[in-house]
């Protein structure tokens, strides 16, 4: 799955530009490298996303296209 469908998917990030544009700025990494958003992600990646100062380090548990808000968080470990 895409990098940026997954942040939406996930409800990481709301919205999909949102999470293009802060891959774009280089505000996220997988598993250590700079990602672009149609880098593919599969279980066991780490994803660190950066907002100012805050960075949230997640590993994917379940690669899903589609997730009700109260399946979302079952999606990702936070570390």
């Amino acid at each position: 799955m895409r990098l940026d469908k997954y942040l939406k998917v996930s409800r990481l990030i709301k919205r999909r530009t949102v999470a293009c544009e802060a891959c774009e700025l280089g505000k996220v990494t997988v598993n250590g490298k700079v990602a672009k958003p149609s880098a593919n992600v599969n279980e066991g990646d780490i994803i660190a996303i950066t907002f100012g100062e805050k960075t949230t380090t997640v590993r994917i548990e379940k690669v899903a296209e589609h997730a009700l808000k109260a399946d979302a968080s079952d999606m990702y470990t936070v570390l």
